[in-house]
């Protein structure tokens, strides 16, 4: 097995080769002076059972470009078997056309990838199930509830929680997260008068006298969740915290909530975060690194993924 990291979330990568207890293979990927990407593998992966590790985040066309690239070196070096594997899938949020003469961009996505010379696919929190459609090749979401869940367990115990989706979409993954810790659920009623921005309408559930954990797969600039916790509190809400599988955070947003009445929003290690993300106090990280290398030696063996999914 050999296991590779492009230059998306190296520190990821290195996590969770010590987790396999597996080097990284030696690649090179570098930029000539018009920015064009090339890919060098420094080390024999013919008829190895390969995993190649680039989250496709920001800045995203150029780690996309990455993953495809090391791909076909990999494909072209006669390796056995290609695994893409995508802490965080960029595009995800285009899964549909919505409204007219629109793209579906994350089906492309998935064409490249997969015209790339991927033989299957190991993500996390995929923002829509569907996606795995996507793909015509075999595709394992994971999802990172069961680590958030032993962390909120540690910092929050089990009394008096009440899981909040922070959209009507959001309610499966929390209400997952509830049934597991014997909590229960309300959800945010809101509607986005333009990209990027959202109204809180209503809050659906009584929230009066509970420590409030929002839910959800992707932060990205904050607004969401700093609203959420606001009309949560003003409902009667203790204290408001949130935990989110991808921390996009773009622009202003790790400032937003430095300035917000949330008690803490705790990410991921799925997208390596710039200082200005790392330094923010009440922004924590929790790893899934032993996650994901539990399925990469999975999926290596020929074992049930799903096992994780608990």
């Amino acid at each position: 097995m050999k296991l590779l990291a492009a230059n998306a979330n190296r520190s990821l990568a290195h996590d969770i080769a010590d987790v396999l207890d597996l080097p990284l293979t030696k690649t090179h990927v570098r930029r000539f002076a018009d920015n064009e990407i090339f890919a060098v593998i420094d080390e024999n992966v013919r008829g190895q059972d390969t995993f190649i590790i680039q989250s496709t985040s920001y800045p995203a066309n150029d780690h996309l470009m990455e993953l495809l690239i090391c791909i076909d070196a990999l494909r072209r070096a006669s390796a056995k078997r290609i695994t893409a594997v995508l802490p965080y899938f960029g595009y995800a949020r285009q899964d549909r056309k919505s409204e007219g003469r629109t793209p579906i961009s994350a089906k492309l996505v998935a064409n490249l990838i997969t015209t790339a010379g991927a033989d299957r696919v190991l993500t996390m929190d995929l923002h829509a199930g569907q996606i795995q459609g996507f793909f015509d090749i075999p595709v394992d979401n994971l999802f990172a509830g069961p680590v958030m869940r032993e962390d909120i367990k540690v910092k929050y115990g089990t009394e008096n929680l009440m899981f909040v989706s922070p959209d009507v979409g959001g309610v499966v993954r929390a209400r997952g997260l509830a049934k597991r810790l014997g909590a229960d659920i309300a959800i945010v009623d809101k509607r986005r008068p333009e990209p990027g921005k959202s109204e809180v309408m209503n809050i659906i559930g009584d929230v009066n006298g509970r420590k409030c954990i929002l839910i959800d797969d992707i932060v990205d600039s904050g607004g969401t969740l700093v609203n959420a916790a606001h009309a949560l509190l003003e409902k009667g809400a203790t204290e408001v915290a949130a935990y989110i599988s991808h921390g996009v955070l773009s622009g202003d947003a790790a400032q937003k909530i430095e300035d917000s009445e949330l008690k803490e929003l705790v990410i991921t290690d799925s997208i390596e975060q710039p200082p200005r993300v790392k330094q923010a106090a009440k922004i924590r990280e929790i790893t899934v690194a032993p996650l994901i290398g539990k399925a990469i030696r999975r999926i290596a063996n020929e074992e049930s993924v799903s096992i994780l999914f608990d």
